[in-house]
């Protein structure tokens, strides 16, 4: 399971209740991508900056989508490429589904172990 946490600069003009808005609006389309798991739309407070953090079930998914067309369109929208970093997801806690522990290079679960 791979984690990437993605930033853009916002051009002025665009702010917090902007992103809000475009991201509602298009949170659905993610749902369609080949190894996707999950996504936070972020945008900081002052509306300077905003981006997202994706799970992805492998790399190549995350490499194949930030190299298509999604590029340029922020790069269209917000008149900068976006910063990504990758992170191996190692552990997860989620309290939507009471999970709490370790994931394997293949995102399954593990059993947690238990805490002295």
């Amino acid at each position: 399971m791979i984690t990437a946490i993605v930033l853009y600069d916002l051009p002025s003009g665009i702010g917090l209740e902007e992103c809000r808005t475009h991201f509602t609006t298009i949170a659905p389309s993610f749902l369609q991508i080949a190894g996707f798991v999950r996504k936070q739309f972020i945008c900081s407070s002052d509306g300077k900056t905003a981006g997202g953090v994706y799970m992805w079930k492998d790399r190549a998914s995350a490499e194949r989508f930030y190299n298509g067309p999604w590029r340029q369109g922020i790069i269209e929208r917000y008149g900068n490429p976006p910063r990504i970093q990758f992170f191996e997801t190692v552990a997860l806690a989620d309290a939507a589904t009471a999970f709490a522990g370790a994931l394997s290079a293949s995102g399954s679960r593990q059993q947690p172990a238990l805490a002295k």
